[in-house]
């Protein structure tokens, strides 16, 4: 290897964690490796920490690494007492149990409009400040053992280091901004928040805030550990996106979100004012259905993911008049913790598995327009659509999107972005200077807009059936 300078991304996804080692300076990928995380929406973290282990050691080790970065799930809530151990089971993004408790902060802090201009956001279940206040109200003893709270990324960075004294916890702002406590105009917490939804005042060690370029601490063997990000902003990073891309990521969540030189501050709570990986902003919108969608297409069809795509291509936009409203999990964006999938529009022509792929897939894609739509509606520039995440391999979906979303859409090379942003991240604090890496080709698609499919899906989604009792 010589002189070359190597570095470690890592991604601790919500169902897997992935390693990618690299060359710092032109981002050659070396070698990889991953390992599975137990389902559910609450998980003991030492599984994140086992499976990092399993995925370091898959990706042939850290011996020859110069810098680490982890980037990883947002939100989630790791509670820790005053010895370092976890109180309870992490509870993560997509748990919902905690709706009630967002809708009580966000009105005990002063409303939508108050909430959004203290932390950029209205908060929702997947926000940790909700997940604290439930904590506090269903389990009021492991409430008040609270000596320290950490999210996915923050807790792995700090085992890294032994996982011992509570002053090394440290996370970067764009995982913070996505706490509910957190302001990223800032750049600082909002304890009174913290104070709030715990309903006591106990002091509460918070993770410090690390610049972008800099290291947070070290590991047991001595490898420097970079600041680390949540999973959107180190896609963004990943992709190398700049103002005016709006990237569509279709993972277990579907996320949209454009990098932006100014804080956004929706009141509405359809975008939240997140933080990026550089110092910039990544306003966002997320929902809890995307690729799961297509999971249970290929269950019910009883098809592989491409096979799915492959008959969607043969049904017209609009499957036939088929349409799906896809809130399998309930939903984030609109906030319909408690809604129920929908199919409607259902006939003898449409009865068939071509139309009834291209309805899961059109779907979920409607559900994400609606997304880059309220971005345009917040005022963040749009030049291009960015489609990564592992449904974006799929065959149907870039074509499909780009009809959907009424726009050209840019598929990169597939990679693992969230890691490789946590790569990059990596290499920028080793480096001293951001790395720019030719990531490959990437394919462009140019659909003819098909309106008439948003409209039929909106009229479903603002219907009573499926979250309205």
């Amino acid at each position: 290897m010589g002189n070359r300078q190597i570095i470690a991304g890592v991604d601790s996804s919500t169902q897997s964690v992935k390693v990618v080692i690299r060359d710092a300076n032109t981002g050659e990928l070396l070698r990889q490796g991953r390992s599975w995380h137990p389902e559910g929406t609450q998980v003991d973290p030492v599984h994140w920490k086992n499976a990092l282990d399993a995925a370091i050691h898959n990706a042939g080790g850290l011996e020859d690494v110069a810098a680490i970065s982890i980037a990883g799930q947002q939100h989630g809530m790791v509670a820790i007492d005053s010895q370092g151990e976890v109180i309870r089971p992490a509870i993560l993004w997509n748990d919902t149990r905690s709706a009630q408790a967002a809708l009580d902060l966000n009105r005990e802090a002063g409303g939508d409009i108050e909430i959004a201009r203290k932390v950029g956001s209205v908060l929702v279940a997947s926000f940790t400040a909700s997940k604290l206040r439930w904590l506090a109200d269903n389990e009021p003893d492991n409430a008040m053992r609270i000596a320290a709270i950490a999210l996915p990324h923050d807790w792995l960075s700090w085992q890294l280091q032994g996982g011992k004294d509570l002053e090394k916890i440290f996370t970067d702002r764009s995982d913070a901004s996505g706490t509910g406590y957190f302001d990223p105009t800032t750049s600082h917490y909002r304890e009174d928040i913290v104070r709030l939804a715990l309903r006591h005042d106990l002091e509460i060690s918070l993770p410090t805030i690390i610049s972008p370029a800099k290291f947070g601490g070290f590991t047991q063997s001595g490898l420097p550990i970079a600041a680390g990000a949540g999973d959107n902003a180190a896609a963004a990073l990943g992709v190398q996106a700049q103002p005016g891309d709006v990237i569509v990521s279709l993972g277990t969540s579907g996320t949209a979100f454009g990098v932006s030189d100014t804080p956004t501050h929706d009141s509405s709570g359809a975008v939240a004012g997140f933080a990026d990986a550089t110092g910039r902003y990544l306003p966002l919108v997320c929902t809890l259905n995307a690729a799961r969608i297509l999971d249970a297409a290929t269950r019910i069809l009883g098809k592989t993911h491409n096979e799915v795509g492959e008959l969607a291509l043969l049904s017209p936009a609009g499957a036939n008049g088929l349409t799906l409203l896809p809130y399998f999990e309930g939903e984030r964006t609109p906030n319909r913790p408690n809604a129920t999938g929908v199919f409607a529009g259902m006939n003898l022509k449409n009865s068939n598995p071509s139309d009834f792929a291209r309805a899961m897939i059109e779907g979920m894609l409607c559900g994400l327009a609606d997304a880059v739509h309220a971005l345009v509606e917040l005022g963040v520039q749009v030049n291009r659509i960015v489609l990564i995440g592992g449904a974006a391999k799929n065959p149907a979906i870039p074509i499909i999107a780009s009809a959907v979303f009424g726009r050209p859409v840019v598929v990169p090379p597939p990679s693992e972005y969230v890691a490789d942003g946590a790569a990059k991240q990596a290499a920028w604090a080793l480096l001293g200077t951001m790395p720019m890496w030719h990531s490959g080709d990437t394919s462009k698609f140019t659909t003819t807009a098909t309106p008439h499919v948003m409209d039929r899906y909106r009229t479903l989604r603002d219907s009573t059936v499926g979250w309205k009792s």
